[in-house]
Formats: C-alpha cells, sequence, structure tokens
C-alpha cells in the first residue's frame, strides 16, 4: 500500500482537522510546487482503529485500496497513499463533506449532485461489478468546484466477495437507517441481488436530503421522485426495488440540463462521434438556460482540461465561452455577460494560467484579447503577467510569439513600463505635419515678414509688388539670423529695434528713402532733433508712434539693395549702447622692432636720410602734419 518513500515532496498539513471519525482525522493540506496543489489528507493510526472488526488491514487502508483501483469521474479521486511510523496518509483531491455544504447547496445544485453519486453507483454495479454497501451522506464529499463525489470505500466488496460472514463483519461500519429492517443477505446472494442493499441506500439518501426542499422550476417532479424513492427504492422486497441503472431513466435525472452536466462528466468514456455531435449543438442548447446557473453549474466543467483539448469545442463552443457579452454590439453568440464572467469563471482563468502545459497555454492565449479587460489591474499585475513572462523565455517559438501578442494587449492597461521595466526615453518624434500651423498659413507668412522687418536694413518700398525677403544662405545663414533673433527677444530694453536707426556722422544725418509723405514728414522731424544736440531724446509715446508707423511690409526692388554700400542708415536721437561694438574690425598699428645699431666712426661721407630727419622732427614733440608742407620745405628739412 506504500512506503515512506512515496510520501509527497513539499506537503504542508494544515493543523486544525476538518473531520474526525472513528476511523481516521481528515486535513487540508498543499503542495509547494509550482501550480499550488491543495490536498485533502486522511490520517489513521493505531488508536482510531484498534477495536475494529477489519484487522489488518485497517479501515483507512482498504479506503485507499478501493480509491486506487475504482477510478471514476464521480469517485473521490486518489493521489496517494503511503505509511510513516505507526500512522497512514491518504492523499485525494481537495474535498469537504457533504454535511457542511448542503445548507449552501440550491436544489439545481442537489439534484445534479445526487445524479452524480447515482452514476457512481452503476459504474461499481455494472462496470467494477462491486457492492459500495455504506451510501449514506457521510460518504459523500464535495469539491472545490461544487462537484458530489463518492467517497467511504472502506465497505466496498467485488459481488463475488459478498457473504454472510462478510455483512457480518461490516455490519458496525455500515449506517444503521440504510440498512433493510429484514435484510437477509442469504437471500439476496441466491436471488443474485446483492445490488438492492445499495438501491435502498441510495433510496434513503435521496429521501432525507430532498425533504426539506420544496419544487423548483430547475428540477421537475421533486414531489413524484420523493414518493419513488420511499415506496420503490425502500420496498421491504427486495426483488421489488428497481435497479439503480433504471432509476437513472427517471424525469427527475433526465431534465435536459442534467443530461448535459453528466455528458460533460463523462466525457472521457465517449466516443470522437459522440463528442463531435455533442459540442456541435452544445452553445445552442445553453443559450436556453439562464447564464448564472449555466455558469455556476457548468462553468468549471466547461474549462476543464479534456473540453479545451477537444478539436470540436475549439471550434463550436470555446470562442463563445471566452467572448463575453458586448452589451452595445451583441449578437446573442456569447453566453456570458461581463458580470457573470468575472466573478464565476475568472477565477477558473486565473488558475488554468499557472498550468505550465503548452497546448493549454497556447489555448488561451489565442482568445486572450478577448477577456484580458475583465480582469482587475491587480490580478493582471500579480498574477496573469508573471506568468506570461515566463513564457517569453521558453524554447518553443509558437509559445513565445503568442506570448508576446498577449503581452502588447497588457500594455494598455498596465503600461509599458510595468509590462517591460524602466530604463526608456523618447527615441521618436512626431514628424506628422502640424494642423495649426497648415490652418493658419497667412498668418505664418506675416510673422515671416515681420522678422524680416526687424534687422537694421533700410530699403525702398514698393508697395505695389510685394515679395517674401530671399531666404538666407544655407551655410550658416540660419543659425546668425536665429541667433541675432533671441539676442533680440531677451534684450528687453532695445525698445527702438523696430523703428529706423539713426548714425552721426560729419555733424548731419543722412535719412532713408521714405514710401510716403508721411514717413518723409517723420523723418524730417528726426533730422532736426539731430542737429540740435541740446535737444532731449524722443519720449516714450512719440518712439511706439513711430514704429507703428514704420512697420510696413519691405519690398526688395533689387537684391543689391542689401549691400551696405547701397544702404542708407539712420542716427538715432538719442544714442543708446552700440551693441555692434566688438563686431568693428581692429586694426593694430604694426610694431617695429628697434635693433641697436653698433657705433662706427664717422665718415664724411654720412648723410641723413629723409626718413631719419622725420622721425628727429617726431621726436621734438611739434606734430606738423607733413601733408601740409611743400616739396621745397621738405627738402630743406632733409638738408638739415
Amino acid at each position: 500500500m506504500g512506503n515512506e518513500k512515496s510520501a509527497l515532496r513539499g506537503l504542508e498539513i494544515e493543523d486544525k482537522a476538518v473531520e474526525v471519525t472513528d476511523y481516521w482525522m481528515h486535513y487540508d493540506a498543499s503542495i509547494r510546487d509550482a501550480n499550488l496543489q491543495k490536498l485533502s489528507i486522511f490520517i489513521s493510526e493505531p488508536s482510531l482503529h484498534f477495536t475494529a472488526t477489519f484487522g489488518r488491514p485497517s479501515p483507512l487502508e482498504r479506503a485507499a485500496k478501493n480509491f486506487m483501483l475504482h477510478r471514476h469521474p464521480c469517485i473521490l479521486k486518489y493521489i496517494s497513499s503511503w505509511n510513516k511510523g505507526s500512522k497512514f496518509f491518504l492523499a485525494t483531491e481537495e474535498a469537504r463533506p457533504l454535511i457542511q455544504v448542503i445548507e449552501k447547496q440550491n436544489i439545481l445544485q442537489i439534484c445534479i449532485g445526487l445524479h452524480s453519486i447515482l452514476r457512481a453507483l452503476i459504474f461499481l454495479h455494472e462496470t467494477a461489478l462491486a457492492s459500495h454497501n455504506n451510501i449514506c451522506s457521510s460518504s459523500i464529499y464535495v469539491t472545490a468546484e461544487g462537484y458530489w463525489k463518492l467517497g467511504g470505500l472502506e465497505c466496498l466488496c467485488k459481488l463475488t466477495d459478498a457473504t454472510p460472514t462478510y455483512y457480518q463483519r461490516i455490519k458496525s461500519y455500515r449506517y444503521e437507517k440504510a440498512i433493510s429492517p429484514n435484510e437477509d443477505i442469504a437471500d439476496l446472494i441466491k436471488s443474485a441481488n446483492l445490488t438492492s442493499i445499495d438501491s435502498y441506500a441510495f433510496g434513503v439518501l435521496a429521501e432525507d436530503i430532498l425533504k426539506n426542499l420544496q419544487d423548483a422550476d430547475e428540477a421537475l417532479n421533486l414531489s413524484e421522485f420523493r414518493e419513488f424513492c420511499k415506496k420503490n427504492l425502500q420496498n421491504p422486497d427486495a426483488c421489488l426495488r428497481s435497479r439503480l441503472l433504471n432509476v437513472l431513466q427517471h424525469s427527475f435525472f433526465t431534465h435536459e440540463f442534467i443530461r448535459i452536466h453528466a455528458f460533460l462528466e463523462e466525457l472521457p468514456l465517449k466516443t470522437d462521434i459522440e463528442r463531435e455531435e455533442f459540442f456541435t449543438k452544445l452553445r445552442q442548447q445553453l443559450q436556453l438556460y439562464p447564464e448564472a446557473v449555466v455558469a455556476e453549474q457548468l462553468g468549471r466543467v466547461l474549462l476543464s482540461r479534456i473540453v479545451l483539448l477537444d478539436s470540436t469545442a475549439q471550434v463550436k463552443l470555446l470562442p463563445f465561452i471566452f467572448k463575453p457579452k458586448d452589451e452595445k454590439n451583441d449578437l446573442g453568440t456569447s453566453l456570458f455577460t461581463v458580470s457573470t464572467f468575472k466573478s464565476i469563471l475568472v477565477p477558473r482563468l486565473l488558475q488554468m494560467f499557472c498550468i505550465r502545459d503548452v497546448s493549454i497555454r497556447l489555448l488561451l492565449l489565442s482568445h486572450f484579447n478577448s477577456f484580458v479587460h475583465i480582469f482587475e489591474v491587480d490580478e493582471l499585475k500579480n498574477h496573469i503577467l508573471p506568468e506570461l513572462l515566463v513564457g517569453i523565455k521558453d524554447t518553443n517559438d509558437d509559445l513565445v510569439c503568442a506570448t508576446l501578442r498577449a503581452l502588447a494587449d497588457v500594455v494598455p492597461i498596465l503600461g509599458a513600463a510595468a509590462v517591460i521595466g524602466g530604463n526608456r526615453g523618447k527615441l521618436f518624434t512626431d514628424g506628422r505635419p502640424n494642423k495649426k500651423m497648415t490652418r493658419n498659413k497667412n498668418v505664418d507668412v506675416r510673422k515671416g515678414l515681420t522678422f524680416a522687418q526687424e534687422i537694421p536694413v533700410f530699403v525702398n518700398i514698393d508697395e505695389n509688388n510685394v515679395h517674401l525677403s530671399e531666404r538666407p544662405s544655407p551655410d550658416g545663414g540660419e543659425d546668425k539670423r536665429e541667433k541675432e533673433f533671441a539676442f533680440t527677444e531677451e534684450e528687453s530694453t532695445w525698445s527702438d529695434w523696430e523703428t529706423q536707426e539713426t548714425a552721426v556722422g560729419n555733424g548731419h544725418c543722412d535719412v532713408a528713402e521714405a514710401p510716403s509723405n508721411t514717413v518723409q514728414t517723420e523723418l524730417q522731424n528726426v533730422n532736426d532733433s539731430c542737429d540740435a544736440e541740446s535737444s532731449p531724446p524722443l519720449s516714450e509715446s512719440s518712439s511706439s508712434a513711430m514704429r507703428t508707423k514704420y512697420t510696413k511690409k519691405l519690398v526688395l526692388s533689387d537684391i543689391t539693395e542689401l549691400d551696405i554700400k547701397n544702404s542708407k542708415v539712420v542716427k538715432s536721437p538719442k544714442e543708446e549702447f552700440d551693441f555692434f561694438t566688438d563686431m568693428e574690425p581692429v586694426i593694430q598699428k604694426t610694431q617695429v622692432l628697434h635693433i641697436p645699431e653698433v657705433q662706427s666712426p664717422k665718415s664724411m661721407f654720412d648723410v641723413k636720410t629723409l626718413s631719419a630727419a622725420l622721425e628727429e622732427h617726431d621726436d621734438n614733440g611739434w606734430g606738423e602734419d607733413l601733408s601740409d608742407l611743400s616739396i621745397d620745405e621738405t627738402h630743406e628739412l632733409a638738408e638739415q
């Protein structure tokens, strides 16, 4: 039955027991692995079963053996068993005793649950040729998905091994109410009707569960089925009891919804032709029932592994499950609304993304863009995104491609920083035309002309022929112009920049030609102010007025007018700081290096040169201008 080597690695058992019986204790447990699998652990020790008439093996060991041999979707799933010291451990799928959850079950869940137990018993009778011998509520468990599973297999035996001695030995373990008052095992063995023991117990179980329920639309003929259980299945004459296979045909269990549920649970036992026919019609059938009922009762089984991997279901059913209904453009093809999808199916999807199976992951990613917006931000960030990032590191190229497409759907929700990390920068620019500039094309042209006006070059204005100024030369002309313009913007004291400048030269002012009499009059006033040295500078109001008058568009009739030789400069009445001083070329006088000459004895032939005479003349400090001397005076100086 197992040893210490078969113990599960990483097993963590909870301290508080879920259930304590006369023969074992039931705990919740989990395995610390990638999927964090949850289990139910049953532990027995000699102190719990020392009075058992079974002897060796113990009741839990017998149950573990039967769980391992009899596998069915409606029987509690066996995982492992082992001995550790004097204790015996049995690990099964996570489940709770029916007694603890029966109050939360609705009529439809109970109907489906009884149907599952009935199918498990039929499997034991017809296929395994065995009898359960202890059908009661304590032998039934409910999984986390809400499925009823048959347990309590410690009393199970083969029909060939059923003897009056065996039933006498297990009588103390059986549910007393489920034992027929006049049960004669010898007669049952002779008549080959040992399965009637389970039929009687199932009738008692159904009556106990359904006695406090009232008839409802989800499960029809409830009152009739209760009457059937009492009169037929609990008939004192075992030969008059119906076989459980026939009970399955009762109207209480032939409800279409229950048939669908049963087919989905028994899908591994169906042929390919039966599966194809079933999944082809399933979507239309499910749309006949309320979506809340379909999601609660069938949502988890519809997302089971065997359904996801079925080729017909992938085409005919799954696209309508993974895509929630669009309230605006709903064509009636999807099965669930957003609210139902979020409350019932999303928890299941979060578990499925933890499954490291290529086929399951590729299927989920193929429909990922249909339901990614249903997840909460925290669910995407803490559960889905980490699993997606694992997928891009796999060696399967198809999985990596599908994962990258899914990450692109996550970016609009979580942001690129959360998906690909930080250290990002704006490396691309928007090169589209500016629509605002296109609409205001005329305004931009006027701005360009105004900028041209600010250049301190004054030319003739021709109002009849308006043209844009030529584009500066590409070799640095644009940069120079931009720098000058930026410098003008920053200098707030250069208030008269837009007015025509004046320059003082030889005691009078030269004024540029104006296009109109008004401008000529204003310039004449400026000339008058330039002649009078004691006149005060122009006032702020007058300069503003002149700026307004001289902001006319400048037109170049000829490109030669840009030449500085042809332009005329106006001297400003008030001399301000000249910002172009540093731009004037500075020509320094050539420095003459004087080398002392060796004194030689004077000769009678020594004659003073003209240059020496001039130097001597300059050293005397007279400072005459040689340009005013006549030629004769120059010769006289040379002779001296």
